[in-house]
């Protein structure tokens, strides 16, 4: 089969068959379409033609690139050619995966980066209560914090994705939902903008059914989530790294810091396999050292 053809069928599926969202969708276009133009470079045109060798070539090259990529970006690439071949292969397209020895590189072990409860306390505070956009900024900020959704989650929300009171539908990767309790503290927040301001924000522009709105009626985008994350914590004065995962992982710490069960915390997140939430484990090594310091009678 022609690589261009081949693509598009695979594309369609993980569109349908597995309801990836928008930005996954994009990074497989352009991880394969990196693929295929390399695969056009060297002559091949039919998916008959690719050999482990080939497909072990391209790894090889992409990895000694300069600069070098990032591990987590080599491993992206590697597992959207690998979920390509898998794919043409089950679907009698290929008579064999020729990526199927194509091992991962190894990843470094990076801790999540977390924000102590105060420096929380000063983001969530910094959106000013006055100003419509205001109240809407701490509402997002707020129900980021007090559920761990992502960022691609809670802008994602439907204002009847509320309708249960204290608890929250959020949808994560491949279309999977999971029930969230909301405390009083998010739900004083999302009330006052969905009551003050939404309403407004709603007749600037064409009707959403979407929870968080723009200046203009339209759906808040990722990046506007991302811009609001950043200009708090500038108000607030955090020196601390911060990224559109920061709240998320807060509260992950924060739960596990106060003794939350690592597998309830799994749930919470989303996370497919416990091992995923363990890595939170790691980020109270003060919190462990400080007890034991103070508890074990030679610990001085």
């Amino acid at each position: 089969m022609q690589l261009d053809r081949a693509l598009d069928a695979y594309l369609r599926h993980v569109t349908i068959e597995r309801g990836l969202a928008e930005h996954t969708l994009a990074a497989y276009r352009r991880d394969l379409g990196g693929y295929l133009a390399w695969l056009g470079e060297q002559g091949i045109d039919d998916t008959e033609a690719i050999t482990p060798d080939v497909v072990a070539a391209f790894a090889a090259e992409r990895a000694s690139a300069e600069p070098p990529p990032a591990a987590s970006s080599l491993a992206r690439l590697q597992s959207s050619v690998r979920g390509w071949h898998r794919f043409l292969a089950r679907e009698g397209v290929a008579v064999a995966d020729p990526s199927a020895r194509l091992r991962p590189p190894k990843q470094p072990r990076r801790l999540p980066k977390a924000l102590t409860i105060d420096q929380v306390e000063r983001l969530l505070a910094a959106p000013s209560a006055d100003e419509p956009i205001g109240i809407r900024d701490r509402a997002l900020l707020e129900l980021l914090y007090a559920t761990g959704a992502r960022v691609s989650e809670a802008i994602s929300l439907d204002v009847d994705d509320l309708a249960h009171g204290d608890v929250l539908r959020l949808r994560g990767k491949g279309s999977k939902e999971r029930i969230v309790p909301v405390g009083s503290f998010a739900r004083a927040a999302v009330d006052a903008y969905l009551t003050r301001v939404r309403p407004a924000l709603a007749s600037s522009g064409r009707a959403s059914a979407k929870l968080f709105l723009g200046a203009r009626g339209a759906p808040l985008s990722r990046q506007s989530a991302w811009l609001i994350i950043r200009a708090a914590a500038e108000r607030a004065q955090i020196t601390a790294e911060i990224s559109p995962h920061t709240l998320r992982h807060s509260f992950a710490t924060h739960l596990l810091q106060g003794g939350a069960d690592v597998r309830v915390v799994q749930e919470l997140l989303g996370h497919a396999s416990v091992a995923t939430t363990q890595i939170y484990t790691h980020v109270s090594v003060d919190t462990l050292r400080d007890v034991y310091v103070t508890a074990h009678p030679r610990a001085r």
